[in-house]
């Protein structure tokens, strides 16, 4: 097994071990035949990069004649998604761990982690990827360290990432047409990659941001290694609920200081903006390039709203995946609410500069954008 960045161990996690974890236990993808598999990945290809141009026209973020820095397509199976993630996450939570290993010896964690190491949070955190690995369809890495079998853009540049078996899947799950499903999604995906190749700022602003986020964390190895286990226990079906019958509350909730409310109230801004954006930009272009796509929309929204089984629906709010699903709502109520007002040119200038980014509240009062950042402007 290819290591994830060198060693397999950071004695707070075992990387190796969590890749490992997460991809024995992924469910098996559909059935299709060798010739459809290939089918299936040059086809996804192809509407990456006709995506491209659509992209680029619809929101004219990227003047004409000018080539943005590029980073790559890669098209993955379910292991694939779980080593690019893996990956990804060593990226950003280093910082951290590498502080909390630091307290090992001086808080109560230090018996605990003596207990349970870091195989078992390896362990648990393969859990947690392996529910997550049959459910994503594609994925702009913003922080993707290149490996061995997954390049990445150059200068820490990130990768857009098609998960093909679960594509095919979602599409004979809607019963809709297969080209025009494969195509709406590299719509979607191409945008976020355009956000961050036409936006120089926004990756080292946001990993600002998250970097703030988890350097105000004040949670002790222990506790982190509880949270991890709790959300592995609930993956087993062993507590869906809060003890008192309350929904449990996500990951993020659990581990949250006053200084990083405050953070992540601008990070799900910024993740409301960049989510809505795609979701505006692939109904936006659709018309013009899938026929289907009014069907494919109405099918797709019923299904996230539909959600699964009671287990599904208890593991998306422990790990905050309804929160995403308000972000996609929200933030294209957002851009169409601005984009009907100012055009498409005006609600561009939310990538001016950090400052023009809407603020949580601004996000659910496009009106107030437009006056703090237009009128402003104009004035």
């Amino acid at each position: 097994m290819t290591s994830i960045g060198g060693a397999g161990t950071s004695g707070m996690v075992d990387w190796n071990l969590a890749v490992a974890t997460a991809t024995r236990l992924v469910r098996p993808g559909p059935e299709v035949s060798r010739d459809e598999a290939r089918e299936v990945v040059a086809e996804l290809r192809r509407y990456a990069k006709a995506s491209e141009e659509h992209v680029r026209a619809y929101t004219r973020m990227i003047p004409e004649g000018v080539e943005p820095h590029d980073t790559p397509v890669l098209v993955v199976d379910r292991a694939g998604w779980i080593k690019a993630n893996v990956a990804g996450f060593r990226e950003l939570l280093t910082p951290l761990l590498g502080k909390m290993q630091d307290r090992r010896s001086t808080t109560p964690g230090n018996t605990v982690l003596g207990a349970v190491g870091g195989k078992v949070t390896g362990v648990e955190l393969g859990m947690l990827l392996s529910f997550l690995a049959s459910r994503i369809l594609g994925q702009y890495e913003t922080f993707a360290p290149a490996t061995r079998d997954l390049p990445a853009g150059t200068n820490g540049g990130g990768r857009l990432l098609l998960v093909a078996p679960n594509i095919v899947h979602v599409e004979r799950e809607l019963d809709v047409t297969p080209h025009d499903f494969r195509l709406w999604v590299c719509l979607h995906e191409e945008t976020h990659r355009t956000q961050f190749t036409a936006v120089p700022w926004l990756r080292d602003h946001l990993q600002g941001e998250i970097q703030s986020f988890l350097a105000a964390t004040e949670v002790d190895p222990g506790t982190f290694v509880e949270r991890l286990r709790e959300a592995a226990q609930t993956l087993a079906g062993g507590r869906p609920e809060g003890e008192e019958g309350e929904p449990a509350p996500s990951l993020v909730e659990l581990v949250q200081t006053p200084e990083q409310r405050e953070i992540l109230g601008r990070l799900t801004a910024v993740m409301s903006l960049l989510e809505g954006h795609a979701d505006y930009v692939m109904d936006g272009v659709g018309p013009q390039v899938v026929p289907s796509v009014a069907e494919i929309r109405e099918k797709f929204q019923a299904r996230r709203a539909r959600g699964a089984s009671r287990l599904d629906l208890a593991l998306r709010k422990l790990l905050g995946l309804d929160a995403k699903l308000r972000q996609y709502r929200d933030g294209e109520r957002f851009v169409r609410a601005v984009v009907d007002q100012v055009g498409m040119d005006g609600f561009n200038r939310v990538w001016t500069s950090p400052n023009t980014l809407p603020t949580k509240t601004e996000i659910a009062a496009p009106a107030d954008w437009i006056a703090r950042v237009h009128r402003k402007a104009d004035s």
